[in-house]
């Protein structure tokens, strides 16, 4: 059996008529930028999150580089966030004109640890940025307390947890703001580039409304210095007919992970933790193995197609060696980044598909 590790074609064939008639309505309608499809994702989005308004952008990174600046991040300044991340959030801070600084993560989650904070704020800090990685929200409320007590936004990596929750809130309720990705992998995700930002405050809103399209109030009448960062009209339309599927997709990846959970249980490797108060929704299924490269060959041998995110931490990227920090700076994250293995798990993945994938992890691990 051949195993893949995502396959959206199986996620259009499931909704294709549906996705065809909204494409067909954007061209029937020749409006391509910023028109009524945007307007319709943007409240429906809001209204899915539980906050007051989210603003289309180009793409995760981009609602998360605008978020920063809404919030005040310029240069000169510091961004505390996790080592193991995807670089782009790190990217983000950068466009922002930020320094990264890293804090280590969680044993158990790999989520932001609260407990190191305090020691990583210094008068430069300017914003927290959590990564609600693989599918679950970090402590985000522990996270908010440390960081409001020093008059600091944190502005929550939301690009893996679309329709995740801590304690009943999703992202963008806790925090100061939340940036989504809609990359096609995502648990919501375009056909192409795209994303959002969220959040309760009005003019946090209306400056990333501003920043996304050239800082404009109105066509050629520009207040602020921005950028051109606008989710298009086509992505839009698909995103709002996607969200009406969000829910139950994202059920069927929990009834798949619990599948994992069960078929694996005393397999001999670490297996994703699902934290008090939190609900994961899986974009990623994540498992850990002493050995690591070997169960991802014997996996591959028999078809079994497998992932890592992420094989190198972010400070011990080529890129961000300017940062300063040595190997064992962030002992957690650099050990979990040579043992995490991403199984495979989207919400058209069969039964069957997950019970091959356990019985080759069982022959590997005895």
């Amino acid at each position: 059996m051949n195993v893949p590790f995502g396959d959206s074609r199986r996620e259009v064939e499931e909704i294709r008529p549906e996705i065809e008639a909204a494409i067909r309505g954007v061209l029937d309608s020749g409006w391509f930028i910023l028109g009524e499809n945007v307007k319709r994702f943007e409240e429906a989005f809001a209204a899915y999150c539980g906050v007051d308004h989210a603003v289309g952008v180009g793409s995760g990174t981009e609602a998360l580089h605008l978020a920063l600046v809404a919030c005040g991040v310029g240069h000169g300044d510091e961004v505390i966030t996790v080592p193991n991340t995807a670089v782009p959030t790190a990217s983000a801070i950068s466009f922002a004109g930020a320094r990264p600084v890293f804090v280590d993560v969680e044993p158990d989650t790999l989520l932001m640890n609260p407990d190191l904070l305090e020691q990583a704020i210094t008068p430069k800090t300017k914003a927290i940025v959590p990564v609600h990685l693989f599918g679950q929200m970090a402590d985000v409320g522990r996270i908010v307390e440390i960081a409001h007590a020093h008059g600091i936004p944190v502005v929550e990596d939301a690009c893996q947890a679309h329709g995740a929750e801590w304690h009943g809130k999703r992202p963008g309720q806790v925090g100061d703001v939340a940036a989504y990705s809609f990359y096609p992998s995502k648990n919501l995700g375009a056909y192409g580039d795209g994303g959002a930002v969220v959040t309760n405050d009005p003019e946090l809103a209306q400056r990333v409304w501003l920043l996304r399209n050239y800082g404009q109030k109105k066509r050629y009448y520009h207040s602020i210095v921005g950028f051109n960062s606008r989710l298009d009209e086509v992505q839009a339309a698909i995103l709002l007919t996607k969200l009406s599927h969000l829910d139950a997709w994202n059920e069927r990846r929990r009834n798949l992970a619990r599948r994992y959970l069960s078929g694996l249980e005393g397999a001999h490797l670490s297996l994703p933790v699902e934290a008090p108060g939190r609900k994961h929704v899986f974009h990623l299924f994540v498992v850990r193995h002493p050995d690591r490269d070997a169960l991802q060959t014997h996996l591959q041998d028999r078809g079994v197609k497998t992932l890592i995110h992420y094989p190198v931490p972010v400070h011990l990227q080529e890129a961000y060696r300017f940062l300063g920090y040595t190997e064992g700076a962030f002992p957690v994250a650099e050990q979990a980044a040579k043992e995490i293995l991403s199984l495979p798990m989207f919400p058209q993945l069969r039964d069957d598909e997950v019970d091959y994938v356990v019985e080759q992890i069982r022959d590997f691990t005895g």
